[in-house]
């Protein structure tokens, strides 16, 4: 009997010590990526709504770009999943950024669900990111692509930032998608 109450005691014990030993938050903080592996169609018709208002204003404006950052010569389904999440954080980054800009009443109030939508997913995304070591270095096509990422960021217009997250939304999308299957995806 006093070895089954020593044998008790000693399993709380190591319990306890091995709970405080662990961060609370890394606890409770699961990666769950899976609402975005098939968007809601209430949240897709929202940033289609935002993405043609867009391509209204802007035929009125000049908004021209030098560089094509999502013209890829590669596929996101070619990176690692660690890869893909990175990309599509970036991705997100941008475009959430950009979705923040002042806007006229009729296109702030438009952009409102897709923004809420867009940093969510960026947050979600930030919670399965694994903390970088230096060993971690992106394969060769997303350095160089987050590269361009930062370079457009310090040489473009904001207006021509702004275009490119909005027109290509729905490849942002399709990223997030891909990174919330964690396999291939087309």
């Amino acid at each position: 009997m006093l070895c089954l109450s020593f044998t008790l005691l000693l399993a709380l014990l190591l319990g306890v010590s091995f709970g405080d030993a662990l961060p609370r938050d890394a606890m409770k903080k699961r990666c769950s990526l899976s609402k975005y592996q098939f968007l809601a169609p209430p949240e897709l018709k929202a940033v289609q709504k935002m993405k043609e208002q867009f391509e209204g204003i802007m035929l009125l404006s000049d908004r021209k770009c030098h560089s094509r950052l999502f013209h890829r010569k590669w596929n996101p389904v070619e990176l690692s999943v660690s890869e893909r999440v990175m990309l599509v954080e970036a991705e997100l980054d941008l475009a959430t950024t950009m979705l923040q800009l002042p806007a006229d009443a009729p296109f702030a109030n438009t952009r409102q669900r897709p923004l809420a939508f867009l940093t969510q997913a960026r947050e979600d995304l930030r919670g399965c990111m694994a903390p970088e070591t230096p060993s971690d270095q992106p394969s060769r096509k997303l350095r160089h692509w987050l590269q361009r990422l930062q370079t457009a960021k310090e040489t473009e217009t904001t207006g021509c930032l702004e275009a490119s997250a909005i027109l290509h939304i729905f490849q942002v999308l399709n990223d997030l998608r891909c990174a919330a299957l964690r396999e291939q995806c087309t």
